[in-house]
């Protein structure tokens, strides 16, 4: 019997390493616009099987932009001095998990559809220089992410990528200091009458992204 189990586990190796020798990998390493300046790294897998046309990826991304209406965030979430020279700035970390379907977009030799589920740490810091005072406001979103992807092969190894969509991300709540508004209505030590609404107006959390990136992929595996 244990002989049994050693030659099944054997067998079972030998068909894993068959299927992952067939498959071709890529890594990427992509610049841009991604709702503000940013890059993307990823690893994709292509040809997982001979009847299955998807490929799948793997993407991790940083993008830094416009956190918002600096004076407002004060207000909303902190207090209403007006004080201090500002600072701002904002950023996002995203991970995501791609479906590139293959299609024909005009003459170029390799194309995709692309669609996956995104999530994203978004964080806008806010600094009044001279009136002591430095916050962040933050929000996780979940979304959802659609686009073209053209590739031109250089040689065997490397590729030359352009790529372009949209994400949408979902409402989600909004924390800063001691204070969060959820778009619910359930609000946390809200500063006055503000409400979620005020509070979504005056930060650039995630939403509607709009991409275009261009960058260099590296394959392995079955050619």
């Amino acid at each position: 019997m244990k002989k049994i189990f050693i030659l099944f586990y054997i067998l079972l190796i030998i068909g894993l390493y068959q299927k992952i020798s067939a498959t071709e990998f890529r890594s990427d390493v992509m610049m841009g616009y991604n709702g503000g300046v940013g890059f993307d790294i990823t690893l994709a897998a292509f040809r997982l099987a001979p009847d299955f046309p998807l490929a799948l990826r793997f993407n991790f991304g940083y993008t830094t932009f416009d956190p918002g209406n600096a004076r407002a965030a004060r207000k909303i979430f902190i207090n209403n001095n007006e004080g201090g020279t500002i600072e701002e700035k904002g950023s996002m970390y995203r991970v995501g998990f791609d479906f590139l379907y293959p299609i024909r977009l005009l003459k170029f030799p390799e194309s995709y559809f692309i669609i996956g589920p995104r999530y994203v740490s978004f964080t806008g810091n806010f600094k009044f220089i001279g009136d002591n005072e430095d916050f962040d406001v933050t929000s996780k979103h979940w979304g959802l992410g659609i686009g073209i992807e053209t590739d031109f092969r250089i040689n065997s190894k490397f590729n030359f990528i352009l790529t372009g969509g949209s994400d949408y991300y979902f409402a989600s709540t909004l924390y800063g200091h001691d204070t969060s508004y959820s778009p619910d209505g359930q609000s946390n030590n809200p500063r006055e009458n503000y409400q979620y609404s005020d509070a979504d107006d005056a930060i650039n959390q995630p939403k509607l992204k709009f991409r275009f990136l261009v960058g260099i992929g590296y394959r392995w595996g079955k050619k």
